[in-house]
């Protein structure tokens, strides 16, 4: 048999391809399959790190909790001279938690620092305004939209009728006049969407009433927004499936805008004396009182002022609890509302979760 030396190359030559392409093949899938081990490593370590941080923030929030239980047990009064309220002692207690890696922040805020937007009219019945209320809103919303240059030609009585006839429970008739908005407006718009007739269950619903653009709610420029400074929490049970809103806001937390609402319009600008009073110190120790809701009265040129006692308090129990966990570059950010409740068998405080959000 005679040898084909041109055939023999040819062989060689395919041979020396088929070699190359099924390494091109196995490196490609080894790749591949690189990548995917990879994704899969990442992806689990993304996961383990989700599962790190969520625990950490619960942490925080337990943590909180623990510090409100603590405090309710020493005083009935909540003031921003409290422990709670410190940054500087809330990061001590964190930093007492051991955590070999990541960042834990937290924050405490007296959720009855806040306006109750609900208590705009009065439940049950929920057909009427609250008048008090009514008149502490209309200062708020007068001073809030001073703010805003732009919207100098916004009627702030636009805003609070139409909150009064998204609250009210009648039978869709806006019953505050042409001002108001009950659900036959809403369902005109693009898209369309009902009127509550009933008390705001999420803060986001607020935004929907008629006035309320996002430049008012969520504020713009550097200031804050009409969502800063009110609640829709301060439910109390009547007993029966009913309820009311007693409105009461806490003149020890409240925030500037807030304080400057419960004066009246002529006095609203000694807001900043109340706000600055609170908080006075000599020799690191708070210098006042803060046990009556009228030590408001001690403050220099307060004399002569009257605020609603109807509009104050100097307790709470309901706080908001913002515990964000950092680790890897990754983030979470768990807030908690939390009602401060004792127990009717021991007499034991602790604390109710009525909101729960992670993001």
């Amino acid at each position: 048999m005679q040898f084909n030396k041109k055939l023999y190359k040819n062989n060689q030559g395919i041979a020396l391809l088929i070699t190359l392409a099924v390494i091109t093949v196995l490196i490609t899938a080894g790749l591949a399959l690189n990548q995917k081990t990879r994704s899969n490593v990442e992806a689990a370590a993304i996961t383990r790190d989700r599962i790190t941080l969520i625990a950490m923030a619960e942490s925080g929030v337990h943590a909180a909790m623990a510090l409100l239980i603590n405090d309710r047990n020493q005083s009935q009064t909540d003031s921003l001279q409290e422990d709670w309220a410190d940054p500087e002692k809330v990061d001590g207690i964190i930093d007492e938690i051991p955590f070999e890696d990541g960042n834990l922040k937290l924050s405490i805020i007296d959720e009855m620092s806040r306006i109750q937007i609900n208590a705009l009219v009065q439940f049950p019945k929920a057909r009427y305004f609250n008048d008090i209320q009514r008149a502490m809103w209309e200062r708020f919303a007068n001073r809030l939209i001073s703010f805003y240059p732009d919207l100098e030609e916004t009627d702030p009585l636009i805003i609070i009728n139409a909150v009064k006839d998204w609250l009210d429970s009648g039978d869709d008739d806006a019953i505050t006049g042409l001002s108001g908005a009950e659900s036959s407006y809403y369902q005109d718009l693009d898209p369309p969407y009902p009127c509550n007739n009933g008390p705001f269950d999420h803060l986001a619903d607020v935004s929907l009433v008629k006035g309320i653009i996002p430049e008012i709610f969520y504020g713009v420029g550097g200031i804050m927004g009409l969502a800063n400074f009110i609640t829709i929490y301060g439910e109390r049970p009547l007993g029966n499936n009913k309820f009311s809103y007693e409105g009461r806001i806490n003149i020890n937390t409240a925030e500037l805008p807030v304080l400057a609402a419960l004066l009246p319009s002529e006095d609203e600008d000694f807001a900043q004396a109340l706000y600055d009073y609170r908080q006075e110190k000599s020799d690191g120790n708070y210098l006042h009182d803060l046990t009556s809701p009228a030590w408001y009265k001690n403050v220099p040129g307060f004399s002569s002022i009257e605020i609603n006692p109807a509009l104050i308090t100097t307790s709470s129990d309901i706080f908001r609890i913002r515990a964000t966990a950092t680790l890897h570059k990754i983030q979470i950010i768990i807030t908690a509302v939390i009602q401060r409740e004792k127990l009717r068998n021991s007499g034991k405080w602790y604390c109710k979760v009525l909101n729960w959000q992670v993001q």
